[in-house]
């Protein structure tokens, strides 16, 4: 006595982050409590071939892992796709040339071990895992029964957090909310229906309703966010922003009548829609719910950078967690 104060050592083990998105895919290394510690730049090119680009992004990982001298405790995957569970196949990359039903998983730890990294491998839906990520250590801390709803590159996702636990369904596919319909004659979707929120409220949705025609030479979600965040005062894109909110908070009134959360919180250009007029969502989503009337649910913001990249690493992390000497011997 007194006893020694704890903390996680600097230069402790790490575990490989990957993130695979529409416009590219980035790699991390990432420590206990959800702390990066190094990334490397993102690629703007995927490929049609799921081996190709998960080789690249667990080769630009094991570089940093070279760099930095770190252990590997293992390696987690993010994907935007629902991921069916057991076999860990990506059973619907819409926004991505990869073929229905793609083996992830598997791909993803045949290239962890071609790179001679150590620990498990796993593979999840990208939402779901900075849903885990802002539960654990961001946004949602705190929260029993968390809604998360966002938009990264193209497409809407959303996760269920129920008392206190990542809720998948019974194979791994709930919460696509993407495919709720907001707008019955709105534009045609990829699942074959029309209107749904996953073409009415993400970065290609905001772009065209603004008149603007994407550009090549950054990410369409950048561009979105630009565009809100740099001209506002323009009269078409202020219109085209509320209507997304308007389209937004009509999908998150449905959410709430339904599953009756404590919280929500949005990401990707959901969280700059909601900085750009608070009010107007939570008055859409107050409106048009039932329980949003007697009370209202909060909507905030995702606090955490690369919370999908955070996110997988917390799967990687979860057997170090559970048994740590055994993990670790």
């Amino acid at each position: 006595r007194p006893s020694h104060r704890l903390s996680v050592a600097e230069d402790g083990p790490v575990a490989l982050a990957a993130q695979i998105h529409a416009d590219g895919f980035r790699a991390a290394l990432v420590g206990l409590g959800g702390r990066i510690v190094a990334t490397a730049p993102g690629c703007e090119v995927v490929d049609p071939d799921p081996a190709k680009v998960l080789g690249s992004v667990v080769a630009a990982g094991a570089e940093l892992l070279r760099e930095t001298g770190r252990r590997c405790v293992g390696a987690g995957l993010a994907v935007p796709s629902a991921v069916a569970e057991p076999e860990g196949l990506a059973l619907n990359p819409l926004h991505l040339a990869w073929p229905a039903g793609a083996p992830v998983r598997e791909i993803f730890a045949e290239q962890v071990r071609a790179a001679g990294l150590d620990g498990p491998a796993f593979a999840a839906n990208d939402v779901n895992l900075a849903a885990l990520a802002e539960h654990r250590h961001g946004a949602g801390r705190g929260s029993r029964d968390l809604l998360c709803v966002a938009t990264g590159h193209r497409g809407v996702g959303g996760a269920l957090v129920l008392d206190g636990r990542l809720h998948t369904g019974s194979s791994g596919l709930a919460l696509e909310v993407g495919h709720l319909g907001v707008n019955p004659d709105g534009r045609p979707c990829h699942c074959g229906s029309r209107g749904c929120l996953d073409v009415e409220a993400d970065p290609l949705a905001l772009l065209t309703a603004a008149g603007r025609d994407p550009g090549p030479e950054m990410s369409l979600l950048r561009q979105a966010d630009d565009l809100i965040r740099g001209q506002y005062d323009d009269p078409r894109v202020r219109t085209a922003t509320e209507q997304l909110i308007d389209r937004l908070g009509l999908g998150l009134a449905g959410l709430v009548n339904i599953l009756n959360p404590d919280r929500i919180i949005l990401g990707g250009l959901h969280r700059t829609l909601l900085e750009a007029d608070p009010d107007r969502l939570r008055a859409v989503v107050a409106d048009r719910s039932l329980w949003g009337r007697s009370g209202g649910v909060p909507i905030l913001p995702c606090t955490l950078d690369h919370n999908s990249l955070v996110g997988a690493a917390e799967l990687a992390w979860q057997p170090v967690l559970d048994d740590p000497l055994g993990a670790l011997a």
